[in-house]
């Protein structure tokens, strides 16, 4: 199994901790997923950018059509995101 080295949530400082606070804030916690990307919050806070106009932006689906392929491909990519 890969590690990446990673900024925990207690260990952030400037916008890496602004945009974990966000995270915690929407979900409750910070998320591997979030962290891996940790090191470059720069690329952390496009990555989220990217994710909230495709995921939550309206297109020719719904929101719910939306959710739903995103968990079907999570599924069949065996990734609990």
């Amino acid at each position: 199994m890969p590690w990446i080295k990673t900024i925990a949530p207690d260990e952030a400082s400037g916008r890496l901790a602004k945009t974990y606070a966000a995270s915690i804030e929407r979900v409750g916690k910070v998320f591997g997923i979030v962290r891996s990307m940790s090191l470059d919050p720069r690329v952390l806070d496009s990555s989220m950018g990217l994710y909230r106009n495709i995921v939550k932006e309206g297109n020719a689906l719904s929101r719910r059509q939306r959710e739903m392929l995103a968990t079907v491909v999570s599924k069949a990519n065996d990734c609990h995101y």
